[in-house]
């Protein structure tokens, strides 16, 4: 029971981390991406999703003929999405002994959504993306609370096999 319990573990923990990692290595090319929407022809047109990538697209591409340094920034953005990623590892490793990164993981999947909905009326982002942002704290909390709950049980398998 146990080394099934710490499969599912893993399996969900580094499920977890690649899309954590993934989610932020997309910032790094973030210019080339929007380039390639635009050559696909999904800025065409007069939809929400068509106006607002083509008014990113321009601000993106005036920024990195004018001010490529800003995009510094989102190297940084990349990195950040990377290390705490590998912060999971601990639990891959030692799920009971590192539990509380769960629970910090899904605190910070909580946290998305209003730093979402503060920040992006600031920043001037619409409703439709704010809330394409808050879905990523909201689908990534679903991994996490299964591993908490896998976790709980292989703490709880532990001790009665301590007590045995």
């Amino acid at each position: 029971m146990q080394a099934r319990l710490l499969k599912k573990i893993r399996y969900l923990v580094v499920f977890f981390i690649i899309m954590l990692a993934l989610s932020g290595i997309t910032a790094f090319p973030v210019y080339t991406e929007l380039h390639w929407l635009k050559q696909a022809g999904l800025m065409d047109g007069n939809s929400f999703t068509a106006l607002w990538l083509s008014n990113v697209y321009n601000a993106v591409a005036d920024t990195q003929q004018r001010y490529p340094f800003l995009f510094y920034g989102y190297d940084w953005l990349a990195f950040a999405h990377i290390v705490i990623a590998a912060l999971f590892y601990g639990v891959y490793k030692d799920p009971v002994k590192n539990k509380f990164i769960i629970s910090w993981g899904m605190f910070c999947c909580i946290a998305v959504i209003p730093l979402a909905f503060i920040c992006g009326p600031i920043r001037g982002i619409p409703i439709k993306h704010i809330l394409v942002d808050c879905s990523f704290g909201v689908i990534g909390i679903i991994p996490l609370i299964i591993c908490k709950k896998y976790i709980t049980q292989l703490e709880t398998a532990e001790i009665k096999q301590i007590s045995n």
